[in-house]
């Protein structure tokens, strides 16, 4: 008799790659380009089965990770956006009352007055609805990616409390769902509050910063092949340059590609004043952080990034 205990292959799952350096090349064949330290915590929760908790400044990637695992790993991706005021019913489960109310009466016409029997009947899986919780936990292999989590309201994160533990939901009405292949668990924040230390203590944590240049050169090259060196390379140290001053929200890396794309959309070969001037709303969102770069600022960190480098006089 088979061992039920060992699980039967799961056609199209790929296996968790087995060092740093496979992870770092799953990572790199979705188009991600991760540092060292990046790859050895994805590469430990993958291996672990714990949770993974990335923390950062918005457009540093952070959500992009799991969407390359759940396409590299050959599971379904599911998303929980959080917000403020969600609550179970929004993110794990609600039952179709209008299906239990239609299956009582249907039951009170056929002649059943068991109100013990009834009660029992509509509290069945075919009147549960599923949310993304609960349907991470059921069905194929997913990743679960719980993004944004600091949005949403203190009180939620206990309802995430015993899936991030267990991989299990309990249903007052009906018991608890086990994932027979524990989901890869995601989370995310951006840290406009601090996620309580339950959460944290459940998870392996990576803060998530932004790149050098030289990693965002990297993956600047993955992700806007056709860009001419020249303009590439003046496009993320610009970036980088911008990012050393005083804004309120700093360009992320979303934003370094989608200046990059807009750019070449333009026909662009290298960076101009009036250029940069005209597509600062791709780079930055903030009116009082464009006015504040448009022109004499942006002429002179294009005077910066132009400049020939300095070469040491030998002694």
């Amino acid at each position: 008799m088979a061992d039920a205990s060992i699980q039967a292959p799961v056609p199209g799952l790929v296996e968790a790659p087995g060092s740093v350096e496979a992870t770092e090349q799953l990572l790199a064949s979705g188009g991600y380009v991760a540092d060292r330290a990046l790859a050895t915590t994805v590469h430990l929760a993958l291996t672990m089965g714990r949770p993974l908790f990335l923390e950062g400044e918005p457009g540093t990637g952070k959500t992009e990770i799991a969407k390359v695992l759940a396409a590299g790993l050959g599971r379904r991706l599911v998303r929980l956006q959080c917000y403020d005021g969600m609550d179970l019913a929004g993110a794990a489960y609600e039952w179709n009352h209008a299906r239990q109310l239609m299956a009582i009466r249907l039951a009170e016409a056929s002649g059943e007055t068991d109100r013990a029997s009834l009660e029992a009947g509509i509290y069945d899986r075919r009147f549960l609805q599923e949310r993304p919780l609960l349907s991470a936990l059921t069905g194929t292999p997913a990743v679960l990616l719980i993004d944004e989590l600091d949005r949403a309201d203190e009180p939620f994160e206990a309802f995430l409390l015993e899936i991030l533990a267990d991989f299990q939901l309990s249903i007052p009405e009906l018991g608890t769902i086990k994932a027979e292949i524990p989901p890869i668990v995601v989370l995310t924040s951006n840290r406009t509050r601090e996620v309580h230390d339950a959460i944290r203590r459940r998870c392996l944590y990576h803060w998530v910063d932004y790149p050098d240049a030289l990693r965002e050169r990297a993956i600047l090259d993955r992700r806007a092949p056709g860009l001419p060196a020249k303009l590439s390379a003046q496009v993320v140290d610009f970036v980088q340059r911008v990012r050393q001053g005083d804004f309120f929200k700093y360009p992320g890396v979303a934003e370094t590609i989608d200046w990059a794309a807009a750019l070449s959309a333009l026909d662009a070969r290298e960076l101009e004043t009036g250029l940069v001037d005209d597509t600062l709303g791709v780079l930055l969102k903030y009116q009082d952080d464009i006015a504040k770069l448009r022109g004499a600022e942006a002429a002179r960190l294009l005077e910066a990034v132009k400049a020939p480098p300095i070469v040491p006089v030998p002694f």
